[in-house]
C-alpha cells in the first residue's frame, strides 16, 4: 500500500519527478517576478470599470514586445509624492494631437469613442501633441473634477503592461 501510494505521489521515476518538479517551480517563481504583476484598485479614478478593492493582474511582458494601443488598460509607474502604479486607460500615443472640449476627448480631429465613460464633466484641455515617445492616460470617471484626476503625458518607459484580468474584491 505503501508503494503504491509512493508510486501515485513521485511517479514511476522519482528523478524525473523531482526535475519536472524544480522546472515548474523555477518557471512558476519566474513568471511572478518578471511576467506578471497583481494590483488592487484603489479610489474612483476608473470606475466603472475598475472597482475600489478590485484585484487586476497586469503583463509586464507585451510593452516590451509591442506598442501600448490606445483604448487599453495599463499599469503605470506615476513619479509624484514618492512612487506608485496607477491603472489608467491610454486614450492617445506617440505624435496624436489631444484636445479635451466639454469632456469629449478629441485625438488628432476626431472625438473618440469611449463608452466605458458613463459621467462627463466639462473638462477642458488646450490641445497638445504628443512627443514621440509619448501616451496620454487618464480614468474612466469623468464625472468628478478634473483637478482631483491623475492624468496626462507618461512616456512609454513608465507603461509597465496592459491589464490582462480583472476580478472581483
Amino acid at each position: 500500500m505503501a508503494s503504491g501510494l509512493a508510486r501515485l505521489v513521485v511517479g514511476a521515476n522519482p528523478r524525473r519527478t523531482l526535475i519536472r518538479s524544480l522546472v515548474l517551480i523555477v518557471l512558476g517563481w519566474l513568471l511572478v517576478s518578471y511576467g506578471i504583476l497583481s494590483v488592487r484598485g484603489s479610489g474612483p479614478s476608473m470606475q466603472p470599470t475598475i472597482g475600489d478593492g478590485q484585484l487586476m493582474v497586469v503583463d509586464r511582458i507585451s510593452y516590451k514586445v509591442r506598442r501600448p494601443r490606445r483604448g487599453e488598460i495599463a499599469a503605470v509607474t506615476w513619479e509624484g509624492e514618492g512612487r506608485a502604479v496607477l491603472v489608467k486607460r491610454i486614450i492617445a500615443g506617440p505624435g496624436d494631437t489631444i484636445g479635451i472640449a466639454d469632456g469629449q476627448v478629441d485625438v488628432n480631429g476626431v472625438l473618440i469613442d469611449e463608452p466605458y465613460v458613463q459621467q462627463r464633466a466639462r473638462w477642458q484641455m488646450a490641445p497638445t501633441v504628443l512627443a514621440a515617445d509619448e501616451y496620454f492616460v487618464v480614468g474612466d470617471n469623468r464625472g468628478m473634477p478634473m483637478a482631483q484626476h491623475t492624468l496626462g503625458r507618461v512616456p512609454r518607459t513608465r507603461l509597465i503592461g496592459p491589464v490582462v484580468w480583472i476580478g472581483g474584491s
